[in-house]
């Protein structure tokens, strides 16, 4: 991963639904500024990020605001509708905004892309969790391999806040 602490998380564009429609922002925007968390996954509805990533956060969500931070998101190379169905599909409610990076702009831009051509899955991201403040990298954790969810996890990010 290129990113590193006290980076800068740089500004590409992303997509997320509003209303039920596909909107881009930059990813600048939608994070704002003060303290939050970050978690980049390989793919919506698959093993690891369904049976442990994406189900952490949402148990600990609460944690998280205890511990100041003022938002979570999910961030997949996967499009905006799926995002949208997988938080459904996990009653993600108000705790974690879904968000989407379909064209890899922001994940190849910290360096986050792997290559899944192998299990029909295509580039996809890396899995990592980011502490961020004011829109620099305060903490990252990044997993040696996709199906590990362990430095990533959201019990590991609480140990370091």
């Amino acid at each position: 991963m290129k990113l590193n602490i006290k980076d800068q998380i740089p500004d590409k564009e992303i997509f997320h639904l509003v209303d039920g429609e596909p909107q881009t922002s930059k990813i600048r925007e939608v994070l704002g500024h003060g303290k939050v968390v970050l978690f980049g996954l390989p793919g919506a509805f698959t093993s690891t990020c369904s049976k442990l990533h994406l189900p952490g956060y949402v148990a600990h969500a609460d944690k998280f605001r205890e511990k100041g931070i003022e938002n979570i998101f999910c961030l997949s190379v996967n499009d905006p509708y799926v995002m949208d169905a997988w938080g459904q599909a996990h009653n993600i409610e108000n705790k974690i905004t879904m968000l989407s990076d379909p064209y890899l702009s922001f994940t190849k831009a910290i360096g986050a892309e792997v290559d899944r051509n192998s299990r029909g899955m295509g580039i996809r991201s890396n899995r990592y969790s980011m502490v961020i403040e004011n829109l620099e990298v305060t903490n990252i954790q990044v997993e040696k391999e996709t199906k590990e969810c362990g430095l990533s996890a959201a019990e590991s990010i609480l140990d370091i806040l």
